[in-house]
């Protein structure tokens, strides 16, 4: 990705703890208006990356830049949204004071807080719980306060860590609609999980880690793409012949009736595969090339 316009851009970071490699030289770029996917199984050095990127920890060696100026944790505070996934609130505290006091935090004048927190609290569904204690509130009903928190002073950079964590399908699909909504008008977005059908579905761009170290970097689709076996699935009129599976084009990885998954061998191409069940006698309803979902990709990077 290139540099020069990014809104974030991590340069060759490094965290040790007593001699062990949380993040081991893992460098990226993030451009303005995406949703970027932080993937990577636990213990991987994603939190300790995010809390870097955040400014809570300093980084051993390396830089981080934020629209292209050196990031400078105490300034730049107003400009990021953090959400963690341990969650950070006070549970008897009221809803209204709770959201008011953290938009004060992000340097945030009274008037302007009070319609930025009602605002938010009409938009979530929260105002019949303006005056009641955060502890009452139903975990998905906390989580939208939180996410509220996180949102409100509209940060350029947005890190949302397991945002759907035991939220209901209603309230995940809600936070999803504003986060594509924050991407739209500009947000850049952080996403870190290890739900793949989540990031599949989400993110634009993705980097995986594993014991500190950055494994695979790139855009969803082009990672998908170079991870295919070359499978493919292929519907017929009619149910296949036994004598029909054996081919030298092609193994057979599963079939029913007239629904094959097969695997072309080395050095075929598509055209001669189609041509071959053409000349057989039958007539192809659907022929789709398998790619491999996220997850697949994952474990395999990660296992090898």
């Amino acid at each position: 990705m290139d540099s020069a316009s990014s809104l974030l851009s991590i340069k060759h970071l490094k965290k040790y703890y007593e001699g062990h490699k949380a993040v081991d030289d893992i460098s990226f770029d993030l451009q303005p208006g995406t949703i970027f996917g932080l993937l990577g199984p636990n213990g991987a050095g994603k939190t300790t990356l995010i809390r870097m990127i955040t400014g809570i920890i300093y980084p051993d060696e390396g830089e981080i830049f934020l629209e292209d100026s050196p990031f400078k944790p105490l300034q730049d505070n107003t400009r990021i949204g953090y959400m963690p996934e341990e969650r950070g609130l006070y549970k008897k505290m009221k809803v209204k004071d709770q959201l008011l006091y953290f938009t004060r935090l992000k340097s945030i004048d009274k008037k302007t807080a009070e319609e930025k927190t009602k605002y938010w609290a009409d938009r979530f569904d929260l105002t019949d719980w303006w005056d009641k204690k955060v502890g009452d509130l139903s975990k998905g009903m906390q989580q939208k306060v939180q996410f509220i928190t996180t949102i409100v002073h509209n940060p350029k950079l947005l890190i949302l860590d397991e945002p759907f964590s035991g939220l209901d399908p209603i309230n995940t699909d809600i936070i999803k609609q504003e986060i594509y909504n924050l991407c739209k008008n500009g947000t850049t977005i952080i996403f870190s999980t290890h739900r793949m059908e989540q990031v599949e579905e989400i993110c634009e761009h993705i980097v995986l880690v594993n014991k500190g170290e950055k494994l695979i970097d790139g855009k969803v689709a082009d990672i998908k793409n170079d991870f295919k076996k070359k499978e493919f699935s292929l519907i017929l009129n009619q149910s296949i012949e036994k004598e029909d599976l054996e081919s030298s084009y092609f193994m057979i990885e599963s079939v029913n009736e007239n629904k094959l998954i097969l695997k072309l061998k080395e050095g075929i191409q598509n055209n001669e595969l189609l041509q071959h069940f053409i000349q057989k006698g039958y007539t192809i309803q659907s022929f789709n090339e398998i790619l491999p979902s996220l997850n697949d990709v994952f474990i395999e990077i990660v296992q090898n």
